[in-house]
């Protein structure tokens, strides 16, 4: 019980010092009050970015494998001129996988088109136009709020339904909060809407085409409509069953079946390109991984700082009270009540210090940054005031065992 109140004394001898002494207080806690906003700030911004992109990646499929003439290129040499030679892969490719592929959940084909103008009488919007199969659900989020998802029987006819983002929704059709099977033209065609997806938001990364401005067709009904043909240059996804562990044996089923459509030989090199957006993700959280390296690198020199500054503080603050250590030892005080005393105040200067920093970070979660929120994590507020702490035991710590370990008859006869 006693050795609880005297800690509780410590801790209040270190606050009045730090009370006594603003000045001193406020000039020797800006370094770690710098340190720790840039090591907070640049954690909370790159996980912020992080999320975005992440979310971004779920919209083109997660567990998912994309048949493509090209290769996704991260890093290392790209052989343009190689692939360029490569045939498209194509609808007939989409179809022969489809008919055949035995470790797939689904098989999708889907195209896109932009610069494109959906209209309702006087209401016009720009939209992207995305011709998918029917399983496209499957392999993307396809969030349908009001109406519903295309059925098997729309998509294998071609017909002239669509699937519309909400603000494309909201801009056609401004008076009526559910405009489902109801019609709008693009380009002259008509189109009956049969789902509105709910609403995203902007974002800072739209892979797959921001969903609030994009048109879902039938994949028949967009390549007669906008491509002129069916046997058009595609993109071909294709998601595992969920029962499987790894895609590697879909992705060697893919490759054998793709190779006997266009009758390559053994010696031959495949000349189609499987990417996985797994790979995207770790390309995306490489370059993060780099950035938060930086992050620590410029915060530490800060926290470095700021650190020889309160240890500095805490030197002259034994110094100045050597009297006083000395008439609490006279009358009873044990040495780790001193060094309580001295170690506390250290700490409390930097958890100020780390507090304000912060606090920094929180403010700046308030600035428009366009489409990325920034979102002070409670995971980077305690890495933030754990940083803080220990900073504040490395510098206190020789300061207060110098204290603790004072004579007390030569330091009451300091002056």
């Amino acid at each position: 019980m006693k050795f609880f109140r005297q800690t509780f004394e410590s801790l209040r001898f270190a606050w009045q010092a730090l009370r006594s002494n603003i000045l001193r207080t406020t000039l020797s806690l800006l370094g770690v009050t710098v340190g720790i906003f840039a090591i907070v700030g640049v954690f909370t911004i790159v996980d912020s970015l992080e999320k975005n992109i992440r979310q971004s990646l779920a919209e083109i499929g997660t567990d998912v494998l994309y048949v493509q003439k090209w290769p996704w290129g991260f890093g290392g040499e790209y052989q343009w001129w190689k692939y360029f030679q490569w045939p498209e892969t194509s609808y007939s490719d989409y179809k022969f996988l489809a008919e055949r592929i035995e470790g797939a959940e689904a098989t999708v084909v889907m195209d896109f088109k932009g610069g494109l103008t959906a209209k309702n009488g006087n209401n016009s919007m720009d939209a992207l136009l995305q011709g998918v199969s029917y399983e496209y659900n499957k392999v993307s989020e396809v969030t349908v709020e009001k109406g519903r998802y295309f059925t098997p029987q729309e998509v294998d006819a071609g017909r002239s339904v669509a699937i519309i983002g909400a603000e494309i929704a909201e801009n056609l059709f401004p008076s009526d909060p559910d405009p489902t099977g109801k019609s709008f033209k693009i380009k002259g065609l008509k189109y009956m809407i049969v789902g509105i997806q709910k609403k995203k938001g902007k974002s800072l990364f739209d892979i797959a085409g921001n969903p609030d401005t994009k048109v879902l067709l039938p994949y028949l009904t967009f390549a007669k409509s906008f491509q002129n043909r069916v046997e058009n240059s595609v993109d071909i996804v294709v998601k595992g069953k969920p029962e499987d562990e790894g895609q590697v044996e879909l992705e060697a089923e893919i490759i054998g079946l793709l190779r006997t459509k266009r009758g390559l030989k053994p010696t031959q090199t495949t000349n189609f390109s499987i990417n996985r957006p797994e790979a995207a993700t770790k390309a995306v959280s490489g370059v993060f991984g780099v950035i938060t390296i930086a992050g620590w690198v410029i915060g530490s020199f800060s926290i470095l700082v700021g650190g020889f500054g309160i240890a500095n503080i805490m030197f002259v603050s034994v110094k100045e009270r050597t009297n006083l250590i000395g008439i609490q030892k006279s009358l009873g005080a044990k040495n780790y009540f001193i060094l309580f005393q001295f170690l506390f105040e250290a700490i409390f200067l930097s958890l100020i210090g780390g507090l304000v920093g912060i606090g920094l970070v929180y403010l700046l979660s308030f600035i428009s940054l366009g489409s990325l929120d920034i979102i002070l994590s409670t995971q980077n507020i305690i890495l933030g005031l754990s940083v803080s702490s220990i900073i504040g035991v490395v510098a206190g710590i020789v300061p207060a065992l110098g204290a603790a370990r004072m004579d007390p008859v030569e330091a009451i006869r300091s002056k």
